[in-house]
């Protein structure tokens, strides 16, 4: 696959954060009963980046809580008859404000995995949802709360995020097939 183009820097990616951190704060009228819960992989960083940003204004701790979606996904099942699950969700959640978060949402499945899997674990209050970049194309009617970058693109083309904590690099590429 090709690089097609840059569309976020390491700048960039902080003035989202910092942005998205605000977003939630407002909306919330502050972070009482918020937690975040991260799709794994890129999701964990995105959250744990976010939770940072938000002590570093409201001076409040902010739970962030992992979510391995893989047992949960319908769209994987041929590819793995037995899919693993790295590591349990551990966390309360019931009548909390979750702020889901991912990297990218697309189609809306890992999103609609995600809530099947949130769902299992408890009753929250009320769930949003955080993206870096929302690409199009959705499948399912799922929309996010906070986006970082809208960015049209085409079903060919890929968008690839990179934190620093998994890819020792802050950046956002959208590649070609």
């Amino acid at each position: 696959m090709d690089i097609k183009a840059t569309i976020m820097d390491q700048k960039a990616i902080a003035r989202a954060i910092t942005r998205i951190s605000n977003e939630i704060i407002e909306r919330n009228k502050g972070v009482k009963d918020v937690v975040f819960v991260g799709i794994k992989t890129r999701g964990v960083p995105f959250a744990n980046r976010i939770a940072d940003k938000i002590f570093e204004i409201e001076n409040e701790k902010i739970p962030v809580y992992n979510l391995d979606i893989s047992l949960y996904r319908d769209d994987l099942q041929e590819i793995t008859d037995q899919p693993i699950v790295n590591e349990p969700f551990v966390g309360d959640i019931n009548n909390k404000i979750i702020i889901l978060i991912d990297d990218v949402i697309y189609t809306g499945r890992t999103v609609r995995a995600a809530l099947d899997a949130l769902i299992d674990k408890g009753r929250p209050k009320k769930v949003q949802l955080a993206v870096l970049v929302d690409r199009g194309h959705r499948e399912l009617p799922i929309r996010p709360d906070y986006i970082g970058k809208n960015v049209p693109t085409s079903k060919t083309e890929l968008v690839n995020v990179k934190f620093m904590e998994t890819d020792s690099k802050d950046q956002v590429v959208i590649k070609t097939r």
